[in-house]
């Protein structure tokens, strides 16, 4: 997303992140993804003082987060769900262990912990049927992230202001968890072309709308998720504003029902 920012090339964008590190000492601690190319390769070029702590998926990847010398940090009880989730959750865990916390501690506050608004975050479930506002998902890799979460058979709502969107990465994923789409956006264009001839799709202009249409599709058991993988701003102020929009939306469900304008396909 931010790759203006550096002249469009991400050797420099490496490096910016870099600077993180280019301060610490040898009492300091740096915990980086030993799975990102990028990361192992800066570093294999680069000399920092800190103490290098590295991540690697199976460490986390199960949902149990292990942490060395026996220590392991279960997430069944967390609100945090995902991969991407379970690595974040490692690293403030290892870092929370270098400052002296102890596990029983950090396995509390994983258990009560509370995500920021739009990130996954579970709205409500009616008639069985759960509604999770991921609206700060602008992005395609952000959505990978959200379908790779999620465990029940999905109603995709997405849409909005395109970045010039390459949706080839999630196909598989949408393939073995997606049963149906609602478009949320002005021009759907290219979702439409993208997947209407395989899924059912629904074309929307507002949340209310949306929301309503991923009603019609699901079945008890399923998840409504708006992941947009676009930017907001065809029909809302923000992000925010949508994911609010939405849910607002889930919670009026029971006043009644309301005619909602769509387009099928």
């Amino acid at each position: 997303d931010h790759l203006d920012r550096y002249d469009y090339k991400m050797e420099l964008y490496i490096a910016s992140k870099f600077r993180i590190a280019m301060n610490q000492s040898k009492d300091d601690v740096f915990i980086f993804n030993q799975e990102d190319k990028n990361s192992v390769d800066f570093l294999a070029k680069n000399t920092f003082a800190s103490r290098q702590i590295p991540l690697e998926g199976k460490a986390f990847e199960t949902g149990v987060l292990k942490l060395g010398n026996g220590i392991e940090l279960e997430m069944s009880n967390s609100s945090l769900k995902g991969r991407h989730n379970y690595s974040n959750a490692w690293c403030a865990a290892k870092a929370a262990m270098e400052f002296g916390a102890a596990p029983e501690a950090i396995q509390k506050g994983l258990n009560s912990f509370q995500n920021a608004p739009h990130r996954l975050e579970s709205v409500a479930i009616i008639d069985g049927i759960e509604y999770i506002n991921d609206s700060k998902a602008t992005n395609v890799d952000s959505v990978f992230y959200a379908l790779g979460a999620m465990t029940k058979p999905i109603i995709w709502i997405v849409g909005g202001t395109d970045k010039g969107n390459d949706y080839s990465p999630v196909l598989d994923l949408v393939k073995a968890k997606v049963k149906g789409i609602v478009c949320l956006g002005v021009d759907n264009q290219k979702l439409v072309d993208c997947f209407a001839k395989d899924y059912p799709l629904v074309e929307t202009r507002s949340a209310e709308a949306a929301v309503q249409a991923a009603k019609g599709m699901a079945v008890e058991g399923d998840v409504v998720l708006l992941s947009p993988a676009c930017a907001s701003f065809d029909l809302f102020k923000n992000y925010e504003n949508r994911g609010d929009l939405f849910k607002e939306a889930v919670m009026n469900l029971e006043d009644g029902n309301k005619k909602i304008s769509t387009i099928n396909h």
